[in-house]
């Protein structure tokens, strides 16, 4: 009998046992799905924009935000086609009561520098009562300058780096170490120019002279738009295009800027309002993953075959 019953006391040990045991199991079961139903809130709140801050200000007076933050490239954050569609929101907006666009950039792209600030012009020109300023960050160079310069007023911190006003394409040249590791360059065209400055042959003059009028042309261009923003606020001074840079105080001395100001001293002193609304097209998450590991595959792909970037 004591045997049976020692028997009987084992079996029911395992069996709560394995009943605790399931219990356990199904609890953590249940606290990994809320854990991961969760992250899918968290991650479809932050693409659907549910978060405090990421909707836009209550109605009323308000000055219109756009930020332009690191280099304007085609298909990026700071492409013309961006650019564009916030600048168009901001000065449409019947309660905005001026237009800040901050810039911290280095440049890029004369062609998305020069689209954008067309786009600018002709929304300054659509909506005259409305005034437009620029305020410059870390940096504010070369294609940031160019798309900004039709600004009504030009706003720097004394340690800002502004101008860069040129133009350039740089490369390498690898055909004497070709020749030393005894590799054969060969390379099929059709068209006479098709090889132009092509990093693997022997520079041409002809090519490096035709390179310095294309330079000398989106140059002309650039010049051009900083004489038209600027007019007679501009120094009489030829380092302005010389493609040099100056520290925001600087800057103001030769015409390039106008005051030493913040984002917060333009709305509250300038503008006289007391909220800013923030206009600026930012992509989500997934969009800013996507692009992330696009952008470095592109990269990466592309030094290798032909090296960095041509323009800043």
């Amino acid at each position: 009998m004591q045997d049976d019953r020692w028997e009987r006391e084992a079996l029911r040990e395992v069996a709560l046992e394995g009943i605790r045991e399931r219990r356990r199991s199904r609890r953590w079961g249940i606290l990994f799905k809320a854990l991961f139903l969760g992250y899918l809130l968290v991650v479809l709140a932050l693409v659907m924009g549910w978060f405090p801050g990421t909707s836009d200000a209550p109605p009323g007076p308000h000055a219109a935000l756009v930020e332009v933050d690191g280099a304007i490239m085609p298909g990026g954050e700071n492409d013309a086609e961006t650019i564009g569609a916030a600048l168009r929101r901001a000065f449409s907006d019947e309660d905005s009561r001026g237009v800040i666009l901050k810039v911290n950039s280095p440049g890029g792209s004369p062609v998305q520098a020069n689209r954008i600030n067309q786009e600018i012009r002709r929304l300054k020109e659509e909506h005259p009562e409305t005034p437009f300023y620029v305020v410059a960050g870390d940096m504010f160079t070369s294609g940031a300058y160019y798309l900004a310069v039709s600004a009504d007023e030009i706003y720097v911190d004394q340690a800002s780096l502004v101008g860069s006003i040129g133009v350039l394409m740089n490369g390498f040249g690898f055909h004497e170490a070709m020749e030393r590791l005894g590799i054969e360059r060969r390379l099929h065209t059709a068209g006479d120019n098709k090889a132009f400055m092509d990093p693997f042959s022997e520079e041409d003059p002809d090519d490096v002279e035709r390179l310095q009028r294309l330079l000398d042309d989106i140059h002309g261009q650039f010049i051009a738009a900083v004489q038209e923003g600027r007019g007679d606020r501009l120094a009489d001074d030829d380092r302005i295009f010389s493609g040099d840079v100056w520290t925001g105080t600087e800057s103001i001395e030769l015409g390039l800027a106008d005051e030493i100001g913040s984002v917060q001293y333009v709305v509250r002193d300038v503008i006289g309002v007391e909220r800013t609304r923030d206009y600026t097209i930012r992509p989500n998450i997934l969009e800013r993953f996507g692009r992330g590991v696009g952008v470095a595959i592109g990269d990466t792909v592309a030094e290798k075959l032909i090296g960095p970037a041509p323009f800043e």
